[in-house]
């Protein structure tokens, strides 16, 4: 193997671990939201909204 290969190869072996460090971002900010009990999660508001029972 030449020192070129090497090189390429040991890059491409660190890239997920790379990845993995940055971790969640790479997928997007989506997160499980948690509300008190009673409330309920608003997505068009992004906030916690109490749940009314008729």
């Amino acid at each position: 193997m030449t020192l070129r290969t090497m090189c390429c190869a040991v890059a491409l072996a660190l890239v997920p671990v790379a990845s993995l460090a940055m971790g969640c971002s790479s997928r997007g900010h989506e997160q499980t939201q948690s509300c008190a009990p009673g409330m309920q999660w608003d997505a068009a508001s992004q906030t916690c909204v109490e749940v009314i029972n008729s």
